[in-house]
């Protein structure tokens, strides 16, 4: 099965999606692939599979991933085959944090294999605050990130639940009942 979180920058996602892994030992995360460069302390093949531009569009060419957007002018986000390969190898369910448009597709093509959770922020200007407060990107990139987020934002009805975490403690506890309702309560 797959679980699919999607939000706009800062709303919280990878924040529950950490939650979620630590206390289901049957899921696993996909790294996604990505032309962006990394930030903060992020590592290749941990958090994404940072690639160069001309790399990302040699696997288009070779249909090497299930799905891929162009986020941001020059800035590419996919889903490689090969992760969704190596989880289901080892019997995980599939776990992704993904853009909004990437989760859409992800679920357009999984359908009922697939949980779409949509994590919002209580409001854009929380999360215009939360973007500062993290302190990685320029302030031009936060502008470029909360003006993405208003048309984000209008996708959220197309998901199979909206979490708006505005209290992470019960963002977390409404994450983990749907998760458990999709796949049922985790073996013991």
């Amino acid at each position: 099965m797959i679980l699919i979180f999607s939000a706009p920058s800062g709303a919280g996602k990878s924040t529950l999606v950490n939650y979620l892994l630590s206390v289901r030992d049957d899921l696993e995360f996909s790294i996604s692939a990505t032309t962006r460069q990394p930030r903060g302390s992020e590592q290749d093949g941990k958090e994404y599979y940072f690639l160069s531009a001309d790399t990302f569009r040699q696997l288009i060419n070779e249909g090497k991933l299930v799905e891929y957007e162009q986020v941001y002018a020059g800035c590419y986000y996919g889903t490689l085959r090969s992760e969704i390969d190596r989880i289901t190898r080892a019997n995980h369910h599939v776990v992704f944090d993904v853009d909004v448009k990437g989760g859409l597709n992800l679920k357009r093509i999984f359908g009922d294999e697939a949980l779409a959770l949509f994590i919002a922020p209580p409001s854009v200007d929380v999360l215009h605050q939360r973007l500062i407060g993290r302190a990685t990107d320029s302030a031009e990139k936060i502008k470029e990130r909360v003006d993405k987020a208003h048309i984000e934002m209008q996708d959220a009805p197309h998901f199979d639940h909206i979490i708006v975490n505005d209290d992470l403690e019960e963002a977390k506890r409404e994450t983990i009942e749907l998760v458990n309702n999709f796949l049922g309560s985790p073996k013991a």
